[in-house]
């Protein structure tokens, strides 16, 4: 089977939508003048992009804007929308909440773009979701990963449009993945953010699904330094496990407060056990750590091999800080245009974008996904379970658990 690369695949599609929309949606000739100097781009279509560029959370953040950087970069010299170029509007959130609620408030209202892709942190996109609800301005997050976040409104009604697997679908996938391995005593250490506090439920449901409980669970706030006697109650309540929910440098902290004690039990968690934060921050400690991944950075496929060389070629970078994020939110950008596309008009109101992400009528061969379909009026998650593998850290890099999970993900998944 061949794949088709995305930059073809939205060719296509820009070249089909262009040569349709006929010469009504064409730009009038500008008058005569004297020569000039170029003036300036008035007709280019702004999309907001938010996260955190900075702070303890920058990791994932310039890796999530490098990935629509990326997209942009290849699809504004296929003409953008009708030939109007897409201009990006970025905003630091700095991973903090009320930082978040003033920068979104700003994207719609005073800068006026018609859709916005973002947020990295749960907590930070769960208190400015309201703001793109009450606007009717349509938000893609490509990486806030917690359950709540499309459900904070009810889906038909939700703005809210995720290319992140829920923490809802990681939990139970990575629980299955531990009782397969016979780790059964799970210590559960959770940060006391939304993120963390959403992770931790989700971790208990699907213990108690497979009627386990958790023989040890700590919460802690993120800035913690050490660990090391919650370590020890874990370790005297006869865990074989510690499962991890909270972001790079804590865990970091967890893993370190780990071997302090001299503890050689496996560590698991969800994606952001793949951040740099963690795994230079932890060193050997990070070795064999195991996390789920909707995306490893191997060429495993002609798209995949295609989206890393074209990230490495435009930010000289030999490796993504963050694969999952650019990937993400590379898809998430092409699936804002390919819904574009499906408005014929030219009028991008906000439920004019809306009915088309969740009426999209064409595929689009991503680099996490082949999305038919991706969203609907009562969906709003883009990620299934069968997107998902196991990563683990050998070597200070993210490779694939298993060789199964490896060969598997020569074909791309599509969403069930």
């Amino acid at each position: 089977m061949r794949f088709v690369p995305a930059i073809a695949a939205l060719g296509a599609s820009l070249l089909v939508a262009q040569l349709l929309a006929g010469p009504a949606m064409a730009q009038a000739p500008a008058p005569a003048q004297a020569p000039t100097a170029p003036a300036p781009v008035t007709n280019a279509i702004k999309v907001g992009v938010i996260g955190p560029m900075s702070g303890g959370s920058a990791d994932f953040g310039r890796a999530m804007v490098n990935g629509v950087e990326l997209a942009v970069a290849e699809i504004n010299p296929l003409g953008g929308y009708l030939g109007r170029p897409i201009e990006l509007v970025v905003k630091d959130d700095k991973g903090d909440p009320e930082t978040g609620l003033k920068l979104s408030e700003e994207l719609v209202t005073k800068d006026k773009v018609i859709a916005t892709i973002g947020f990295c942190n749960t907590g930070v996109a769960i208190k400015s979701i309201p703001v793109f609800q009450k606007a009717q301005s349509p938000l893609i997050v490509p990486c806030a990963a917690g359950s709540p976040v499309t459900k904070v409104v009810p889906p038909a009604e939700s703005f809210v449009f995720r290319v992140s697997p829920s923490e809802e679908i990681k939990a139970p996938f990575i629980v299955q993945d531990l009782l397969r391995r016979g780790w059964n005593k799970v210590a559960i250490f959770a940060d006391s953010t939304p993120y963390g506090e959403s992770g931790k439920s989700d971790v208990t449901k699907a213990l108690e699904a497979a009627g386990i409980k958790p023989v040890h669970v700590t919460s802690f706030a993120l800035g913690v330094q050490s660990l090391n006697a919650e370590m020890e109650k874990a370790r005297a309540a006869g865990a074989n496990v510690v499962f991890a929910y909270t972001v790079g440098p804590e865990n970091a902290v967890i893993a370190k407060s780990r071997t302090a004690i001299n503890w050689k039990v496996p560590m698991v968690g969800p994606w952001t056990l793949s951040f740099p934060n963690f795994i230079q921050g932890a060193g050997e400690a990070a070795e064999g750590a195991l996390m789920a991944q909707t995306f490893i950075a191997e060429p495993s496929n002609e798209r995949r091999a295609s989206f890393l060389a074209a990230y490495s070629r435009k930010y000289n970078a030999q490796r993504i800080p963050v694969p999952m994020a650019a990937a993400q939110a590379y898809d998430a950008t092409y699936l804002l245009m390919y819904s574009l596309f499906g408005i014929r008009d030219g009028n991008l109101s906000g439920p004019r974008i809306k009915q088309s992400l969740e009426n999209m009528p064409r595929i689009y061969y991503g680099v996490v996904s082949t999305y038919e379909k991706p969203f609907t009026a009562t969906s709003k998650d883009a990620v299934s379970p069968n997107m998902l593998v196991m990563g683990m850290v050998k070597n200070g890099a993210v490779t694939f658990a298993y060789p199964s999970d490896a060969k598997r993900n020569l074909i791309v998944q599509r969403k069930q």
